[in-house]
């Protein structure tokens, strides 16, 4: 009778591993699917800041949301087990239970189950990056990001000046330069650096992608689905003014982005021809720091 016991026992705990850890590769599967929004929310995120302002940052959202599902599922599958063993087999006198060398079963399910759900993450994360990575023939919106110390020039290829040169904005010790981009348009950016790597970032994008100095040019594509003003930083260390190599994002509406080319091409500079627009002619996510760039600069014998 006691033989049989602790096989049924056996018996039932296999089984309810199984389930367990079947619900767990099942719900990783659902969860990655999307439409966990809601859940993110109710449980701030899951330390993911947000779900972004791009369809490719809701797609990563989603897939963070998923893992993170999937992982607490697992966690307290875990705790249970360790709890329920804690209780069902503590010590009630000096008699040892009955010593089992292997469970092959058991063993098959743990070594499979956690395949099958590091399979189904990888698989959502090679679908969700590759989505990320793509670029498009024929981009709507072309913009050029030159990065040096410690400041930013954002180049607009599309619109032309006087000079046939792209209209461009260029940040100074005093001066936070604004990146004006339109909704709903395929945006491509051709990144460089004049000196040393940066990185290029905007925390609502839910992405950043390193500049390079030399013949690298990073590239990517966006769209961008909500107008507003968004802060942008330098994500690499870069020497003594890195924290403060900021930018701003302003997102507008496609007819305003194309208002303020035309202003911009006809020799206005970015403050005026954000006026124009009817927008805030300074960004105001952030402002210049004090710095003592230029005096370091002077005591260097480097020119001003």
């Amino acid at each position: 009778m006691v033989a049989k016991s602790s096989v049924g026992r056996r018996r039932r705990a296999v089984r309810l591993a199984g389930l367990g850890a079947g619900g767990a590769a099942l719900l990783s599967l659902l969860a990655g699917c999307g439409g966990t929004g809601d859940i993110g929310d109710r449980f701030g995120h899951f330390g993911w800041p947000g779900e972004g302002i791009t369809p490719q940052a809701h797609r990563m959202y989603d897939v963070w949301i998923g893992s993170a599902i999937a992982a607490l599922i697992v966690g307290v599958f875990v705790w249970g087990l360790i709890f329920w063993c804690i209780i069902r087999y503590r010590k009630r006198g000096d008699e040892l239970p009955a010593q089992t060398r292997f469970n092959m079963p058991l063993e098959i399910l743990y070594t499979v189950v956690p395949f099958l759900i590091i399979a189904v993450l990888f698989y959502y994360t090679a679908v969700v990056q590759t989505y990320v990575d793509q670029r498009t023939p024929n981009p709507d919106v072309t913009v050029e990001v030159v990065a040096f110390k410690w400041n930013w020039e954002f180049r607009y290829m599309d619109a032309k000046g006087a000079d046939g040169q792209p209209v461009s904005t260029v940040g100074a010790s005093d001066y936070i330069p604004v990146l004006v981009l339109p909704t709903g348009k395929r945006i491509r950016f051709y990144q460089t650096s004049r000196d040393v790597i940066h990185s290029f970032w905007v925390p609502e994008l839910l992405f950043k992608r390193d500049v390079f100095p030399g013949s690298i040019r990073n590239e990517f594509e966006v769209s961008i689905d909500r107008e507003g003003a968004y802060i942008g930083r330098c994500a690499e260390l870069c020497g003594a003014y890195h924290s403060m190599m900021n930018f701003e994002l302003r997102v507008v509406t496609a007819d305003k982005y194309e208002r303020f080319l035309a202003t911009k091409a006809n020799g206005s500079t970015t403050p005026d021809a954000l006026t124009a627009i009817g927008e805030e002619p300074l960004a105001t996510t952030t402002s210049p720091f004090p710095t003592k760039r230029e005096s370091d600069k002077l005591s260097a014998g480097a020119p001003g």
